[in-house]
């Protein structure tokens, strides 16, 4: 008896699933417009990541006595467990205020072209100076972080062993280089997309699969893509059309308070998307708290596009495979404070 073999693809194709074929040329397209997170950090311009600079960072990172009340740490507003964020509209900082925009995250923060939506930081290390001495925020100064940390000998041993041979290692720039090292070790690599991108053809089902194609397809990685999908240049908000004023509040208008270039009017960072699953709730105003209402929302505004509710379904199912693996980090045990340490100033 004769027998007849069919090919892989043709019995895929047969039962409905999509021919490698397929998977293949979705891969190359992708290619094209993402990376995936390598396993390793890149090292910060500048900077090491030595054990010792990264542990220091830690400390600093999650010791709320950073901030002038005592009461606020980085990781209030970047909570690890969080997928860095706070799960509020905007951050609440010194006094109990309100600040003017929703926190984003810093897991992958490395991979960005600039920090906060305004890009105004360059770099991490730039952007750990800000949060500290905002009013709204941690509302303290350079000189009182310095004083502080020189009064534990817990932090002098920490910033002797991270920059070795500095005649005088605790400084402010030092305090935030050594944050940044900790935060360039935040990254999230391993998500199913990435999995899928490095030729893993079941890391996705076919609903995310179509997603992903529309995701293309739509435009959408036209400022969404690279290794972070966005944080790579800056884009007006509302190119077909605005949203409204509880999505885009009026005064706020972006990268015009940093450059003062009429231009840059409601100019914002392209978001980056990875984990945006767990990020919510979404855009620099906080007031949007599901996935499926963002992805509506930049369909109009960016694209000028009305998608079904099948495709933004598909859109959405893509989306929740850029989860990557959280880092799992623990709580430092922190530098004992002494007689001479600042004490904290009521709010």
């Amino acid at each position: 008896m004769r027998r007849v073999f069919a090919s892989t693809a043709a019995v895929l194709a047969v039962l409905g699933a999509p021919a490698l074929a397929d998977d293949a040329a979705l891969r190359e397209e992708a290619k094209g417009w993402f990376e995936a997170i390598p396993l390793q950090p890149p090292v910060p311009e500048g900077n090491m990541l030595t054990r010792d600079r990264v542990d220091l960072g830690a400390m600093l990172f999650f010791d709320p006595r950073m901030s002038r009340s005592g009461l606020f740490s980085c990781q209030s507003c970047h909570n690890v467990g969080l997928a860095g964020v706070d799960g509020l509209e905007t951050s609440i900082g010194h006094g109990w205020q309100k600040g003017p925009r929703n926190a984003p995250t810093m897991l992958n923060a490395i991979f960005n072209i600039a920090q906060f939506w305004d890009g105004r930081a360059p770099d991490l290390a730039a952007q750990a100076k800000g949060p500290v001495q905002a009013g709204v925020e941690m509302n303290n100064t350079p000189d009182q972080v310095v004083a502080t940390l020189k009064s534990m000998p817990g932090y002098v041993a920490a910033f002797d062993a991270a920059f070795p041979g500095e005649d005088d290692p605790i400084s402010f720039d030092n305090f935030a280089v050594a944050i940044e090292a900790f935060e360039a070790t935040l990254i999230t690599p391993n998500s199913r997309f990435d999995q899928f991108l490095m030729g893993a053809d079941g890391a996705l089902t076919d609903q995310e699969k179509n997603g992903l194609k529309l995701f293309m397809d739509t435009g959408c990685a036209s400022c969404h893509a690279g290794i972070n999908f966005g944080g790579q240049d800056y884009f007006p908000f509302g190119v077909v059309e605005k949203p409204g004023a509880e999505v885009l509040p009026e005064g706020d208008k972006g990268r015009f308070a940093v450059t003062e270039t009429a231009g840059d009017d409601y100019v914002f960072r392209a978001a980056p998307l990875r984990n945006i699953a767990l990020t919510a709730p979404y855009f620099h105003s906080g007031v949007v708290w599901t996935l499926k209402e963002a992805v509506e929302v930049m369909a109009y505004s960016q694209l000028g596009a009305e998608l079904t509710d099948a495709e933004v379904n598909d859109m959405v199912a893509f989306l929740e495979t850029l989860t990557g693996e959280q880092p799992q980090v623990v709580h430092p045990i922190l530098p004992v404070r002494t007689a001479t340490t600042p004490h904290p100033e009521e709010m």
